[in-house]
C-alpha cells in the first residue's frame, strides 16, 4: 500500500507559504492505517529490544500506540505542557516564530530503558530533540527517532543525534 496516496497537501496553511502535509486521510483509512504502523514498526531497529515509545502530541499518539502494540513495548505520550497530571520533566525548545514546551511524566522511563521516539513528521527537528533530551535526562536510551514523513529540506535531522527512519521524504 502506498501511504503517500493517503497525505494530502493543503497550501497555505498553517500560514501563506507553507504546504501543510494532512495525515487525517491516511487515519481515516483503516487499510491506511495498519499498514502504516505495521511498516513504522519495522523501521525499529531489530538488534535491540525497544522497552518504550514515545508518542509526541497530537498526532504521534495514534500511530505511536499502535507502533507499542507492534513492538510490544509500553506507550508513553510527551505533551505540551499543563497536559500531564503527575510530576514532570520539561524541555524548553525554540520554534521559527517563538518556543515551545514538552514535557514528560519523571516516571515514564527508567534508567537503561531502549526508546524509540515517534512522530508524524520531521521539520526543523526542534520538537524531536527536545524529545530525546527528555529520554536522556531521564537515563533512558533512544535507540531511534521515527516519523511518517520528513521534510528534508528543513535539514531537522541534522539537530539529531540518532537514526532517523521515516517511510516519506519531501
Amino acid at each position: 500500500m502506498n501511504i503517500q496516496d493517503f497525505i494530502r497537501d493543503i497550501p497555505d496553511f498553517p500560514k501563506p507559504g507553507i504546504l501543510f502535509k494532512d495525515i487525517t486521510p491516511l487515519l481515516g483509512n483503516y487499510e491506511a492505517l495498519t499498514s502504516c504502523a505495521s511498516k513504522l514498526a519495522n523501521l525499529s531497529p531489530r538488534d535491540i529490544k525497544v522497552d518504550k515509545v514515545i508518542g509526541v502530541e497530537s498526532r504521534g499518539f495514534i500511530i505511536g500506540g499502535m507502533i507499542a502494540e507492534r513492538l510490544e513495548a509500553g506507550f508513553i505520550p510527551v505533551r505540551k505542557k499543563g497536559k500531564l497530571p503527575y510530576e514532570v520533566k520539561s524541555k524548553t525548545y525554540d520554534l521559527e516564530y517563538g518556543d515551545d514546551t514538552v514535557e514528560i511524566h519523571i516516571d515514564a522511563i527508567k534508567p537503561g530503558e531502549h526508546v524509540l521516539i515517534h512522530d508524524d513528521v520531521l521539520a526543523t527537528g526542534g520538537t524531536a530533540k527536545a524529545v530525546c533530551d527528555l529520554v536522556e535526562e531521564l537515563g533512558g536510551i533512544v535507540v531511534q527517532c521515527n516519523f511518517i514523513m520528513t521534510l528534508d529540506f528543513l535539514n531537522g535531522s541534522d539537530k539529531l543525534k540518532y537514526p532517523v527512519a521515516s517511510l516519506l521524504s519531501y
